[in-house]
């Protein structure tokens, strides 16, 4: 099968992320076409600074590979380098109805009592999600819980686009089907991570307090910290998992547990059933701590190289530029940039 995803660079990558989506990208990439896309247009619904947008973008790449995505074995890449994102999505808003989109709820709970100062785009993106997919012509798109219902407007449109065109369709492919309409996959050790301060609310880079989120680049003590002051309650945790179904904060931290251990979330009751919260947080901590920091650490190193690499391009060409005429050699011009990055990356690497 043919897979496809995307992660929006409006934000660090964080434990969300990464339970609820790129655990699942890395288990397919060994046994499937898996193309995985750095969804720049999709956080352009709402205002970004550009010189942070292009900083996270190379983050959410840098932390892709960092947690395990293989460049050699998957399709990793900008959505805006490719034009065809953004062409398809105007011609399928031609396909798509008012209607359908009337009916998606994300618009609803980003945009609130605000809907009529929200953009155009944040109302109409499922469709540029829609072109994300089909023009890739995926088979399957692994998704959380909350992205179920755009995943059935892409088949929607790639379906209605079919009829629409089947004459002509027929008559240049000799296929009943143009597009391809995906199927959901919603699968993972954990399908929607809730914020540390608030159990029924979905784990969030918009949210303005850090405390609710662990970020991949988040380092031991960080950690530590957000989840000694997660939210709890006083109750002793329970045997049963029917004597936890109201207390939120409770099953979100088994759920962080079940899915850091591959575990299944009975188990970790198991585990920790008559025990303090004090001892399920400790444990959390060790584990987080062991898993996601190196992840962080590759991430920053990686960010660095990139930036170090753009530095050292714009001093060659500077240098080409301004000694077009002079004595030194080619080799002597190309090494130039590459001693004084070196140079700069001992200096930067502790400041970073």
């Amino acid at each position: 099968m043919r897979v496809f995803s995307g992660i929006q660079p409006s934000g660090n990558l964080h434990l969300g992320n990464y339970l609820g989506a790129i655990v699942n990208f890395v288990e397919l990439q060994d046994a499937n076409q898996c193309i995985y896309c750095v969804v720049d247009l999709h956080s352009i619904t709402v205002w970004q600074d550009p010189q942070k947008l292009k900083r996270n973008i190379h983050e959410i790449t840098a932390g892709f590979i960092a947690s395990g995505l293989d460049p050699k074995k998957s399709i990793i890449f900008n959505q805006s380098s490719v034009q065809e994102h953004a062409e398809l999505s105007w011609l399928l808003n031609c396909v798509a109805r008012v209607g359908w989109l009337n009916r998606m709820t994300q618009f609803k709970e980003k945009a609130g009592k605000n809907k009529e100062k929200m953009s155009v785009g944040l109302y109409t993106y499922p469709i540029l999600m829609a072109a994300d997919i089909l023009a890739y012509k995926a088979t399957h798109v692994p998704v959380g819980e909350d992205q179920k219902q755009h995943i059935e407007l892409s088949r929607d449109i790639a379906q209605k686009f079919n009829i629409d065109f089947h004459d002509r369709i027929l008559e240049i492919t000799a296929k009943e089907e143009f597009f391809v309409p995906p199927e959901p996959m919603i699968t993972g050790p954990v399908t929607r991570v809730m914020s540390l301060r608030d159990g029924q609310k979905k784990m969030s880079s918009s949210e303005l307090s850090d405390m609710t989120r662990i970020n991949l680049l988040d380092t031991a003590d960080q950690i530590s910290n957000k989840i000694k002051k997660a939210k709890t309650d006083s109750e002793a945790i329970p045997e049963r998992m029917l004597e936890i179904e109201d207390r939120h904060e409770l099953i979100n931290l088994l759920s962080i547990y079940a899915g850091i251990s591959g575990q299944r979330k009975e188990d970790a009751l198991s585990e920790f059933s008559g025990k303090q919260f004090s001892y399920l947080k400790e444990t959390l901590t060790d584990l987080l701590v062991q898993k996601i920091c190196p992840i962080g650490r590759f991430t920053k190193l990686s960010v660095l190289k990139i930036r170090i690499s753009g530095l050292a391009q714009i001093i060659k060409q500077t240098l080409l530029a301004n000694f077009t005429e002079c004595s030194l050699s080619r080799f002597q011009i190309c090494h130039l940039p590459l001693q004084f990055c070196n140079h700069l990356c001992k200096v930067s690497i502790i400041q970073f």
